[in-house]
């Protein structure tokens, strides 16, 4: 296979590792029936779907987990509670954008949920707009989240196309090394440097050294020591 090929192909890869590209839907998840209704007609009076559980549980049975978008989640529940399922959540790598929407929240409550990562703890009744303002803030923070994580599978497609002298060069050039010291370091002239700098800022599709600089960040630390070799 040729190396247009080979790119092309990986170009195909990259496409069909990306998010879909579905409409932000909020899931609310609440066992009082009126509160859900209430709320689902809130958002979607302002054009955001919205999805309605009773349940932690009932939610889980549903897979709609990967959607973009964020959760609406109530604390006390029967079975899993809201502060449990986002430890669940957690220890699954399902990096939700969580509010929490509850009646019967306190100090400590409130300071648990925040350190474990939600956008916003309140306490019902919420005004419409600091519920709105809320969820727009967590759709703007997951959304956010989707694109790094995009970025970053991207990337290392890209790094795994070059050679590994071009991702030694690579390590090299993002930590500030001038072409004539880098090529002191690996043994091999200036000019190969030029040659192996250029093709590797192609394959990453950098067009300068911020950019590079940007894609290496976004690689894994073992990608990145590999790169060392």
């Amino acid at each position: 296979m040729t190396n247009a090929a080979r790119e092309a192909r990986t170009d195909l890869e990259i496409s069909r590792r990306r998010d879909d590209d579905l409409a932000p839907v909020v899931i609310v998840v609440d066992d009082d029936d009126a509160v859900r209704l209430s709320i689902c007609e809130l958002l979607e009076s302002v054009g955001i779907a919205s999805l309605a559980f009773a349940s932690a549980r009932e939610l889980m049975e549903a897979s709609v987990l990967d959607r973009p978008g964020c959760m609406i989640l109530d604390v006390r529940m029967p079975g899993l509670s809201g502060l449990d399922f986002q430890s669940h959540l957690a220890t699954h790598g399902i990096p939700t954008s969580i509010i929490f929407l509850t009646g019967h929240g306190d100090i400590p409550m409130t300071v648990q949920a925040m350190k474990a990562g939600a956008v916003e703890f309140l306490t019902k009744p919420a005004r419409d707009q600091t519920l709105l303002d809320a969820v727009n803030r967590a759709i703007a923070a997951d959304l956010a989240k989707r694109g790094d994580a995009r970025m970053a599978r991207e990337n290392i497609a890209l790094f795994q196309r070059l050679t590994p002298r071009e991702r030694q060069v690579m390590r090299a050039v993002v930590q500030g090394a001038l072409n004539k010291q880098i090529a002191y370091e690996l043994g091999i002239t200036e000019v190969t440097v030029k040659l192996h700098r250029s093709s590797l800022m192609r394959k990453m599709r950098a067009p300068f050294v911020t950019h590079l600089v940007r894609a290496w960040q976004s690689l894994p630390a073992e990608l990145r020591e590999e790169a060392g070799g």
